[in-house]
């Protein structure tokens, strides 16, 4: 694992609700250069992980968001107003997970924003079409029999949000640790691994032709969100999709690198159909595949690929079908997953490249698992507004004494 400039925050005060809070957080880099991507990792409650990122972001937080939602108002016109996005958070908040809600407001409050901006900017892709690719492998398909999976997010690369990358890794102290790569204050998830090796892609298929949307149900990128805390199996994390009252069309994959199989989901709500690998009932029928389900933006290249390469796939043969599926304009963000390893390649656009044409650089979620922000040159920040805390006051007042006289790193417990 690689670190550089790695920074330690430690918060001590009150959430937002009145309640004691210690938020701990550091920040790291993978990468190099061009291919550097921002690491969060942060611990705690739904509220404490939201406001350690918030504060270790807080000025590309503010920068991202606003331009992001500038820009998508801009091309959404009517659709994107802010009463129309307010509008959209009244009609899917009351499905959505209080987890959920408590990050948001922790973000807010770290990165010292309004709520109502980071709230508006969520419900851009709820109320806008967009659209994927997603491919999953396993068994004899592999090289190894490992569950490797794609996920390419063919949004937009015109609002900017490639000039932040970032992966989130959560440690919370109720669930299962797990790894978002996202962008800046972005709580939802398009992606995601967790510790148990379930793994998340999804592809948009709500044409512009169905707009406005009818959104009375919880999005994707928050029962996303619950699948990574809660699900322990494939079985456990489908259970949560066929729960939530979903809306508009979309496919989802659902890897398990413990159990070395996925499904894919074509949920058209309220339909919600299941497939299995080489499924005669497939919507891609006859062109099914052993040990692999698909659907993606070039349906025909990604079937030539699956038989061509079927018994050898590792991770470089899954980014190069990554690479060929994306789109040549909108390419924002493509992940390459091997669940079972717990092991992610990233690649984000970079101006006006597409991801697809740059590194995908590794990230290896069992090197944060354990916290343990120690590395030579560490930075450390307090942000320790007046309130109760979990920590001893006098160890509070302590702390720049403790920095002057020369300790490196301070974690707090």
């Amino acid at each position: 694992m690689k670190r550089k400039g790695l920074v330690l925050i430690a918060f001590a005060g009150l959430t937002a609700a009145g309640m004691p809070a210690f938020c701990e957080g550091y920040r790291t880099e993978v990468g190099s250069g061009a291919d550097a991507i921002t690491i969060i990792v942060v611990k705690g409650t739904p509220y404490e992980m939201g406001h350690a990122w918030g504060s270790l972001m807080k000025d590309e937080t503010a920068a991202c968001l606003r331009a992001y939602l500038a820009k998508g108002q801009e091309e959404g016109g009517p659709i994107t107003t802010d009463e129309r996005l307010d509008a959209a958070w009244a009609s899917v908040s009351p499905y959505t997970d209080q987890r959920f809600k408590d990050e948001l407001r922790g973000v807010a409050d770290g990165a010292e924003i309004p709520l109502e901006l980071l709230i508006r900017a969520h419900m851009l892709p709820v109320v806008t079409p967009y659209a994927c690719s997603g491919v999953c492998v396993w068994g004899e398909a592999t090289a190894n029999g490992n569950l490797y999976q794609i996920r390419n997010l063919d949004f937009t690369i015109d609002a900017g949000l490639q000039d932040y990358p970032v992966v989130v890794i959560y440690l919370p102290d109720e669930g299962i640790p797990h790894a978002s790569p996202t962008f800046p204050g972005c709580v939802g998830a398009n992606a995601g691994l967790n510790a148990e090796g379930i793994a998340l892609s999804e592809k948009g298929a709500s044409p512009a032709d169905d707009l406005p949307y009818d959104i009375d149900g919880e999005h994707f990128t928050t029962f996303f969100r619950d699948i990574l805390y809660e699900a322990h199996s494939l079985d456990e994390a489908v259970a949560i999709v066929q729960n939530a009252k979903r809306f508009k069309k979309y496919r989802y994959w659902i890897g398990d690198g413990k159990g070395k199989k996925a499904v894919k989901m074509r949920a058209y709500a309220p339909e919600l159909l299941i497939w299995a690998d080489n499924d005669p009932t497939d919507e891609v029928a006859p062109n099914v595949v052993p040990n692999a389900v698909y659907y993606t933006m070039n349906n025909e290249l990604a079937f030539a690929h699956l038989t061509q390469n079927w018994g050898t796939y590792d991770e470089e043969r899954m980014i190069d079908l990554s690479r060929g599926l994306a789109t040549d304009d909108g390419n924002l963000l493509n992940v390459v997953y091997d669940a079972s390893a717990l092991k992610m390649w990233v690649s984000y656009a970079q101006g006006s490249i597409v991801a697809s044409k740059r590194t995908y650089v590794p990230i290896d979620l069992n090197d944060y698992l354990t916290y343990d922000p120690t590395a030579p040159g560490v930075t450390a920040v307090t942000d320790a507004p007046s309130g109760g805390s979990r920590i001893v006051p006098g160890l509070i007042l302590a702390f720049p004494v403790l920095l002057l006289i020369g300790v490196g790193v301070w974690r707090f417990k």
